[in-house]
């Protein structure tokens, strides 16, 4: 091992981010210096070559449109970190993915590159590197990979230190980063009203029109979530987004850092949107034509003439303004305190309102689980 890659693996394993590294293409050299140098268990928590189109697409649970791309680099780097939060409940976290070609035992007609991406809750931090083709062997290349790699876990760790790239004027490395954390402050500035995260973790503003919205806290994202989106986009056919709400109207705003937290939830995985809004009228305005999948109690709750001034007239002028902006709501059953399943039909929605609320029927979704009960018992949520 070069001694600059070995002091630099060093100070990696001396830093406390723990790590899931996922490499197909190139990148096994990096993967075998982290494990070359002792306190490998400090860093790493695991490490996945899905080499093969069966395992690539079964660690993303979909077939990418390119498997060598920037977008594909980030998604593997969202599903690493979440599978990071997964195996360790606490610490900083990173998910770093790479995706490449490179020179093989038969001639390529395209480009050889390489596409690096790191994934923490604040931000998104993606290299893509066009190789000079033909001008190194395989083993040049994959040092050139593996070394760019070692650099951009250096960078996620917060540190100074780098390995020298020997580029050609031929090589071209470029670099996009995704910052949700100044997204986060622009929101609670009051600078945007609402922000998204794709699951490639591009975000989104107020050129972003979810057409089904599951709203909640997501505190934490759990199978009912899951279960329940995948059963509005089945019944509706339409996709399925989530909106995490920073504000609630029965609890204190959540802090820029827990906002973060529970974004990272989704990376990888789904589109997840944040915004300030409240209310569903609130939310109806920043996100006209869309239907809201909410669960019976939430539902209970967005009829409840307490949230509007404990007046039935201020409740009925907001279910007009969710109708007059096109949007509905498509209401999951619930277990309630005597065990009896509740669904829409069950609500006290005021007369002329009643086509505002579909029930989501049981037979396509009813999964009796909740967050308060998963932090309680310790448990974790979604995989």
């Amino acid at each position: 091992m070069e001694n600059d890659v070995q002091q630099l693996v060093q100070a990696i394993h001396d830093n406390p981010v723990r790590i899931v590294f996922v490499t197909a293409g190139a990148g096994t050299q990096a993967l075998s210096d982290l494990l070359g140098v002792a306190g490998a268990t400090r860093t790493l928590l695991e490490a996945l070559v899905p080499y093969g189109q069966a395992s690539f697409n079964d660690f993303l649970d979909q077939r990418p449109r390119q498997y060598v791309a920037d977008d594909t680099a980030r998604l593997m780097a969202g599903r690493a970190y979440t599978r990071a939060r997964w195996l360790e409940s606490e610490g900083p976290m990173v998910g770093l993915a790479c995706t490449a070609t490179i020179i093989t035992d038969r001639p390529k007609l395209g480009e050889h590159r390489a596409h690096i991406a790191t994934w923490q809750p604040s931000h998104l931090c993606c290299r893509t590197l066009r190789l000079n083709k033909g001008f190194r062997d395989r083993a040049g290349e994959e040092n050139l990979v593996s070394r760019l790699i070692l650099n951009c876990l250096a960078e996620a760790c917060g540190l100074e230190q780098r390995l020298s790239l020997p580029l050609t004027a031929e090589d071209h490395l470029e670099q996009s980063v995704y910052d949700y954390e100044l997204a986060t402050r622009r929101l609670h500035h009051g600078e945007i009203p609402y922000f998204g995260v794709q699951d490639n973790g591009r975000i989104r503003t107020t050129d972003a029109h979810p057409q089904v919205l599951l709203s909640g806290s997501f505190n934490p994202l759990h199978d009912g979530h899951l279960g329940m989106a995948r059963a509005a986009a089945h019944l509706l056919g339409k996709p399925v987004a989530f909106e995490l709400a920073a504000r609630n109207a029965d609890k204190p705003p959540l802090p820029a850092p827990t906002v973060l937290y529970r974004l990272a939830q989704f990376a990888g995985r789904y589109p997840v949107y944040v915004s300030h809004a409240t209310t569903f009228v609130e939310k109806a305005r920043l996100y006209p034509g869309a239907t809201f999948v909410v669960g019976f109690d939430t539902a209970v709750r967005i009829l409840q003439p307490r949230f509007y001034g404990h007046s039935h007239a201020n409740l009925c002028a907001a279910l007009e303004t969710i109708r007059e902006q096109n949007c509905r709501f498509l209401v999951a059953g619930r277990l309630d305190g005597d065990s009896q399943f509740r669904h829409a039909d069950d609500l006290d929605i005021p007369e002329g309102f009643a086509n505002l609320f579909q029930t989501l029927p049981p037979n396509q979704f009813r999964k009796d689980i909740s967050s308060t009960e998963l932090r309680e018992s310790g448990q974790k949520g979604s995989r």
